[in-house]
């Protein structure tokens, strides 16, 4: 199997997964978020069955000396938990727990013309923009490191 046929499988999967999980649903996901009365603890099982398959996936990884539709595994080059790292992960979370939407469900929900998937995929699209822009050394470094 060729890598885009690879690939396209993979995000049909990976679609689907999020739409019967109930993951591309932002008031179930703000439900679950939400530490209330109304918390909905269902989403519980879509994290306990990724961590899971996670862990199979590295298990594998380690045991391979490339995958199968490419010719190496693409691993990150970066390993430092930095400034940029740490303030993409606050956004990542406060743009989630604000619209109920992350990156791969607002995708599923933009093709389904939801005008918040849409609001939310412009401000990702933004946010990736102003990365680009941030020059590395805008993050500041330890001098005890």
């Amino acid at each position: 199997m060729s890598k885009l046929a690879s690939a396209l499988v993979s995000g049909i999967i990976f679609g689907l997964g999020l739409t019967l999980s109930g993951m591309t649903n932002p008031d179930k996901v703000l439900a679950f978020l939400t530490l209330d009365r109304s918390w909905d603890a269902t989403l519980i099982f879509v994290l306990i069955s990724a961590l899971i398959t996670t862990a199979i996936g590295y298990a594998i990884v380690d045991k391979r000396s490339q995958p199968l539709c490419d010719s190496e595994f693409h691993k990150p080059g970066k390993t430092a938990i930095d400034g940029r790292l740490l303030g993409g992960a606050m956004l990542f979370g406060l743009g989630w727990g604000l619209a109920g939407y992350c990156p791969g469900p607002a995708i599923v929900g933009a093709l389904t013309l939801d005008p918040r998937a849409w609001i939310f995929a412009a401000g990702l699209v933004a946010g990736m923009l102003a990365f680009e822009k941030l020059p590395s050394s805008a993050t500041p470094q330890r001098d005890d490191a």
